[in-house]
């Protein structure tokens, strides 16, 4: 069954200072079916409490967005950096089993090096899954945005070293590096077979590659993604699983934008339903 979640991200921001504190008050008045916490990493030296506030809240929180510093370090590999990773990743897991999460979202690769050394990523993701096994979570590698090759390219590559491997797929990302089409295309059928566990919407104004416009996290609608034809590809390949909703709600003054939020997650209902 589908479950539409909303994204803490995109509640709790930089212009209300990172206060999770304030779902206390936001979730009551959301329309969803959960959420999907996403750990910032100004949070690692008070994450326990951080734990005890929001697990306080009684939120259905399937999934955790890892930090996404994790991967940018994996892709820096700077002396200490797998390690620094590896340590920073384990809190993320610790969170996600206090926050009762079964899904733990991870950006393999990020920041600047991006994909450049891809193969150490994924030599590193093998420590990775291991320690999210080890909390009982299932660990969900991003189509995250590269500057050296593209998204699909290293998720096959992942599936090549685990056959295993789960993935999210965000829909901006793809249509981003124009992929949202060949991701339902035969030569990637292989990942509608159990491999995409989670997706992520928003929408994307740009074109091919256009990384001014990736700033950018629209609701839908407000882009160049056609949502119909995104629910016919997700129907005909009998995705049944978890969506969440990341599209940027919060005001300059740091006040959630409710009514717009609750709109598109409606929207969201109708389209993905059944």
């Amino acid at each position: 069954m589908r479950r539409i979640l909303c994204s803490t991200g995109a509640l709790i921001t930089g212009k209300n200072n990172r206060d999770y504190r304030l779902l206390h008050e936001i979730t009551p008045k959301i329309k969803c079916d959960g959420y999907e916490f996403l750990m910032y990493d100004s949070w690692y030296p008070e994450w326990e409490e951080v734990a005890r506030e929001v697990s306080g809240m009684n939120l259905q929180i399937p999934v955790l967005h890892a930090d996404k510093g994790i991967g940018e370090a994996i892709s820096r590999g700077e002396e200490g950096d797998n390690e620094r990773a590896l340590e920073l990743f384990e809190i993320n897991c610790r969170l996600a089993q206090r926050l009762g999460a079964e899904k733990l979202v991870l950006h393999l690769w990020g920041g600047l090096p991006s994909d450049g050394h891809i193969e150490d990523n994924i030599r590193q993701y093998v420590l990775l899954k291991e320690t999210a096994v080890r909390y009982g979570l299932l660990l969900t590698v991003e189509n995250v945005v590269c500057n050296r090759e593209d998204p699909l390219t290293h998720l096959r590559s992942l599936a090549d070293v685990d056959p295993g491997a789960a993935f999210t797929l965000d829909v901006r990302f793809a249509k981003f590096h124009d992929q949202l089409d060949t991701v339902f295309s035969g030569g990637y059928g292989w990942l509608w077979k159990g491999a995409v566990q989670h997706i992520h919407i928003s929408d994307y104004c740009g074109g091919f590659k256009e990384w001014e416009k990736l700033k950018y996290v629209l609701h839908p609608g407000e882009g160049k993604i056609d949502f119909e034809k995104l629910g016919a590809d997700l129907k005909r390949v009998g995705y049944d699983n978890t969506i969440t909703l990341e599209s940027t709600s919060v005001l300059s003054d740091g006040r959630v934008d409710l009514e717009k939020l609750n709109e598109s997650l409606k929207s969201l209902k109708i389209l993905f339903s059944g």
